[in-house]
């Protein structure tokens, strides 16, 4: 099992609170072996598989539908041993059945319109007794973790989905309740071992502060050299921890706000995500 201080290590650069919480929960559900095969889908620009790279030698498949992500991911992680960053369709893997360990399915079916479709195939590609860890936004948000689309959705039955005001509905088919969540992977039959919710307090605006304006400027190269290494995922290792810069010294103010949030919070409280863990019932 990865312990709690190896994962807030890997989180250490980390602004967005959601984040760090959903890294520790997939850590929580998939604990990697060496032996293990695990597909990360979306993969994004790689995150995951670095951390998971970073503490085992298991083999890792990243995959994303966008080429131009594709191509970040290549960059930020194509140089590490035993990873392979791939094009694939999520309704269609191009995969055998059973060729999985796990497979992670972090933010990405709120993004998509069939999302039982592709859970299905996840638990096609899967072995049997294989996990499928799942995050994805919650339908009762925290207002200050979105306060605009929060004020919209509440005086105009209506939310902002693209640009730097669309908050945690950026891009997004649905958000989920935990009903929702459930049913969906107990129907593409998965035996549902744990289910969360988390991520209750946080700075206001957040969501906006860090990806409206902080990820288009660090993508950019808009930052300085030591502000842009205290800003990445990537480089969690390579940032002093100093005071004196700016982004860590927002990043202890999130944290002050984060100190109160706790794995679970249940599901009557409003939270930022949710999360099922799976398990592919063996035959």
């Amino acid at each position: 099992m990865v312990d709690l201080d190896t994962i807030q290590y890997m989180t250490r650069n980390e602004a967005d609170m959601s984040f760090k919480m959903r890294a520790r929960t997939i850590f929580e559900y998939v604990d990697p072996t060496d032996d293990m095969v695990i597909l990360d889908l979306p993969c994004g620009r790689g995150f995951y598989l670095n951390m998971f790279r970073y503490v085992s030698k298991c083999r890792l498949i990243g995959a994303d539908l966008d080429w131009d992500v594709i191509q970040k991911a290549k960059h930020n992680i194509g140089h590490l041993e035993d990873i392979d960053i791939q094009r694939v369709n999520i309704y269609q893997m191009p995969y055998p059945d059973n060729s999985f360990d796990a497979v992670i399915f972090s933010e990405v079916l709120e993004h998509i319109d069939n999302d039982s479709k592709a859970l299905k195939e996840a638990y096609r590609v899967l072995k049997p007794g294989g996990v499928l860890a799942v995050t994805v936004p919650h339908a009762n948000y925290p207002f200050w973790w979105d306060p605009i689309n929060k004020t919209l959705e509440a005086l105009l039955n209506c939310h902002i989905s693209e640009g730097v005001f669309a908050g945690i509905w950026a891009n997004h088919v649905r958000l989920y309740t935990p009903a929702q969540l459930h049913d969906a992977v107990l129907s593409a039959g998965f035996k549902i071992e744990d289910e969360r919710a988390f991520t209750h307090h946080c700075f206001p605006f957040i969501h906006n502060l860090v990806y409206g304006i902080g990820m288009p400027l660090l993508e950019a190269g808009a930052l300085p050299g030591s502000m842009e290494t205290a800003s990445s995922r990537l480089d969690f290792d390579k940032n002093d921890g100093s005071l004196l810069n700016p982004i860590n010294l927002g990043v202890a103010m999130f944290n002050f706000f984060d100190r109160h949030n706790v794995p679970n919070e249940g599901h009557q409280t409003s939270t930022v995500n949710l999360a099922v863990k799976g398990r592919k019932p063996h035959a």
